[in-house]
Parts: C-alpha cells; sequence; structure tokens
C-alpha cells in the first residue's frame, strides 16, 4: 500500500492498550504523521517499540457513578482538556477517536476551526455501554454519530448499535476488526512452558481480572459440574488476580477441586504467549465484553475456544469448528463443552488448526488496509458503502 507521509492523521484513545498497538504500528507505516493523543500509555508491547508516535495528555481517570458487580458498571471517563492544544497544533485533516467520551465531542466541536473529518471508533456493543435506557447519554450520542463522518466498530452487534439505536446512515458505518492480536507480541516464554509441562492434560487455560463481569465463577461451577461427573483427568490454569480471588479459591477448596485448578495471579504481557502455547483450551466465560481480544490470542496460538455469548469475539467463533459458544448463565452447558474435549481429545487440534485459519483472515494488515481505504473515502467525501465487509468467519 502506497505510503502517504504528508496525511496528518490524530488517534484520540483514552487508553493504549497492548491490544491497540498492532493495528497502530501497521497505520503508522502507512501515514508516518500519525500522532496517538492517550490518557494513559504502560509503554509498548514487546517487538513494537517506537513503533509509532504517541503523546500522553493530562491524566486518566474513570469515576464511578453506578456500580454493577455483573457488568461494566455506569462509569464517566475524566480526559484531559489539554487535548484541545495538541490538535491545534497539529491541525489533523483527519481524527479517528474512540467511543463517545469528551474527545470524540471535543473532536467534533473543533471541526470547523481545524477542517478535520471525524471517525469514532465504537469497540463493540454490550448493556454496560450501551445505555439504551439513558434518554440523556442516547440524545448526545445520536447528535455526535450526526456531526461525524464515519464510524468503525469491531463487530456486528457494534453495527446494528449504532445504525439501529444511534440513527446512524448505514453507508457510513464500517464493521473491520481493528483491535487485533500479533504473534510478534506473543512470544511463547521457554521458562513458562518448562514450568507447566507436568500438569494433566487437557489444560483449559481462563486469561483475565478475577472479578464479576469476567464469570470466573460460571467456569469453576462448570468444574465442579465435571467433578460430579467423575472428571478429574485435567487441569484449568487461571491467570490474572483480582477481587474475587479469594472467594473463589475457598469455593475450590470447598468444591474439592484444589489439584485441578492452578491459581497463576497477574503475569507480565510479554509472558503471556507462553501460557497460551501450554494451554489446550481456551475458555472466555464473560458476562459481558464488547469485544475480548484475549480470545482472539487465543485463536491466534491455534487453540480451540469456549467463548461466552456475552463477548462480542463471540462473532469469530464458528460453534462445532473452532470451538463451542455457550450462554453465560449456564455452567452445565459449559460442563458439556468442557466434557466434549475430554471424552474427544483429538477435536482439540483440528479445532485449533481452524482457529488458525480463520485469524489468517484478521490480521493488524488487513485491519489497515481497511482503515485506510475508510480515510481516504471521507477526504474525498465519498461515503464508506465502496468498502467491502470483510468480517465474514
Amino acid at each position: 500500500m502506497k505510503v502517504n507521509k504528508d496525511l496528518r492523521i490524530a488517534w484520540l484513545l483514552p487508553v493504549t492498550w497492548f491490544y491497540w498497538q498492532p493495528m497502530l504500528s501497521e497505520f503508522s507505516r502507512i501515514y508516518p504523521s500519525t500522532i496517538v493523543f492517550t490518557g494513559l500509555f504502560s509503554g509498548f508491547a514487546k517487538g513494537l517499540d517506537k513503533a509509532f508516535k504517541v503523546e500522553v495528555v493530562g491524566k486518566f481517570r474513570v469515576v464511578e457513578i453506578n456500580r454493577d458487580e455483573q457488568g461494566y458498571g455506569d462509569n464517566f471517563t475524566y480526559l484531559s482538556f489539554g487535548i484541545i492544544g495538541h490538535l491545534l497544533r497539529l491541525r489533523p485533516q483527519v481524527i479517528f477517536s474512540s467511543s463517545f467520551g469528551i474527545w470524540t465531542i471535543l473532536a467534533i466541536l473543533l471541526k470547523p476551526i481545524l477542517w478535520s473529518k471525524v471517525v469514532i471508533a465504537y469497540e463493540g456493543s454490550s448493556p454496560g455501554v450501551d445505555y439504551r435506557n439513558s434518554f440523556l447519554r442516547l440524545f448526545i450520542r445520536r447528535l455526535m454519530v450526526l456531526s461525524s463522518d464515519a464510524y468503525i466498530t469491531n463487530s456486528h452487534a457494534g453495527k446494528e448499535y449504532l445504525i439501529k439505536v444511534l440513527k446512524a446512515r448505514q453507508d457510513k458505518v464500517f464493521v473491520q476488526p481493528y483491535e487485533i492480536p500479533d504473534e510478534r507480541t506473543l512470544p511463547g516464554v521457554s521458562e513458562v512452558k518448562g514450568s507447566l509441562s507436568s500438569l494433566l492434560h487437557p489444560i483449559f487455560l481462563f486469561v483475565g481480572h478475577v472479578i464479576p463481569r469476567k464469570g470466573l465463577p460460571l467456569l469453576l461451577e462448570a468444574c465442579a459440574s465435571l467433578q460430579m461427573r467423575g472428571h478429574t483427568d485435567y487441569t484449568l490454569l487461571v491467570v490474572g488476580d483480582g477481587s474475587q480471588t479469594s472467594e473463589l479459591q475457598a469455593f475450590c477448596q470447598k468444591s474439592g477441586l484444589i489439584d485441578r485448578i492452578i491459581w497463576v495471579g497477574r503475569v507480565s504481557y510479554d509472558q503471556i504467549g507462553g501460557y497460551f502455547e501450554a494451554a489446550d483450551v481456551f475458555v472466555f466465560p464473560t458476562l459481558e465484553d464488547t469485544w475480548g481480544v484475549v480470545t482472539l490470542e487465543a485463536m491466534l496460538l491455534g487453540k480451540p475456544i469456549l467463548c461466552s455469548k456475552g463477548a462480542g469475539t463471540s462473532e469469530l467463533i464458528v460453534h462445532g469448528e473452532n470451538g463451542y459458544v455457550f450462554s453465560p448463565d449456564d455452567s452445565d452447558g459449559l460442563a458439556n463443552l468442557m466434557e466434549t474435549f475430554l471424552n474427544y481429545p483429538d477435536k482439540i487440534q483440528k479445532m485449533g488448526d481452524k482457529s488458525r485459519e480463520i485469524m489468517a483472515r484478521y490480521t493488524p494488515q488487513a485491519a489497515v488496509e481497511c482503515l485506510a481505504e475508510v480515510t481516504e473515502l471521507v477526504l474525498n467525501g465519498r461515503n464508506t458503502s465502496t468498502v467491502p465487509d470483510r468480517f465474514a468467519p
């Protein structure tokens, strides 16, 4: 793809998580004058050092309004108004802004001054972030949608929300998974694999915060159900920690699962690949996740997936081919699916190969190819309907 050195582009991201970075790295190859403005940056992922220009603006802070133990809850993200000065100095021709926060509002208000095009990036749809019952939030979001030039989203659920709820024009909505992992940032760690070599297979893997929304209690209840059926011939690795850790460890003790569950705790991002490689099946039991890149990381490394319907990434699971999708309130149903891999271990390799095959179509390079098309289209005043929908697992 042709490099455009002159086009100035700003990405406005409250937090530049590791899973944004492979796409941003590739995007900056095409548009070297891109600058990522963020409220929180924890450093570059391994292999992507200084792969794009990033500037931290002010301080990122989440203000909790109402807590929801089962979902995202009602929150307000505080971001610095200092972004105004940065945008006025850069004068970007195109601004990509994440979701419907204050930076997106400011980017839209600055459009007449900067003569910029604004593209809203909406990660995906879920009850905790859609605010379908909030008249005020929906009113503001509809005004933002009306004032923007295009919209990108990872999922078809996100597209449906933008069109049916926020009244976005269908020819301006673009579906393309852009939060996509890169195998370069997930290297296997031999020390990790070696330390897990004595575990009983198959190894099921959970990676995430140990908080109610992530659904680990459902997975442990499924393990308890397997225990009652006489299955003790597997291991569950829990990578991560959080507010529920002590409570769930006590549940495992009470349920006789202590020998089946390995509590790894929090690990650095550059070690995650070692745990994926050591595992046989990845389980994502989340109650609610707009996307869930961890699922795609497991697919990229050739793992079959057990994924809750509450995750946006469930759209990339072809039920019965590269894994299974289950209801996040059905522990027995999840136990049945886990039992499938216990009874038919040959499915693990076959389904893992299918995961790799699917992910071969969803790369950072493919995401950037589509984002570049959207960029050129909004600059030329044409709609995004000419951009093909490549999201079809």
